[in-house]
């Protein structure tokens, strides 16, 4: 697969840790959910801006812009991963 390099399982830490960041600064920004319609809605904009990075042909990009995409997609892979954990949180779903 190109571009991925396999992670090893120290650095799940780290990827944690900056989901968890990623959770508190958007908590600050926006607050709570209020919905599952708005949790549906925030998930579905981090992921497609995912999607918009993914259909891009990195063989057509030059090495920055290619290496920028990658670190775009992990950044988005972070959001998406943090609106999920923070949906659960709002909308009461930890024991269900």
């Amino acid at each position: 697969m190109e571009g991925y390099t396999p992670v090893p399982c120290q650095d799940f830490r780290k990827i944690c840790e900056e989901v968890r960041s990623e959770i508190v600064r958007a908590v600050s920004l926006h607050g709570s959910m209020k919905s599952q319609h708005d949790a549906y809605a925030v998930i579905l904009e981090e992921l497609d801006e995912f999607w918009d990075l993914v259909k891009i042909n990195p063989k057509k990009l030059n090495y920055d812009d290619a290496k920028k995409r990658l670190q775009n997609m992990r950044n988005e892979l972070i959001q998406t991963s943090a609106m999920c954990i923070r949906a659960i949180h709002d909308l009461g779903l930890e024991d269900a």
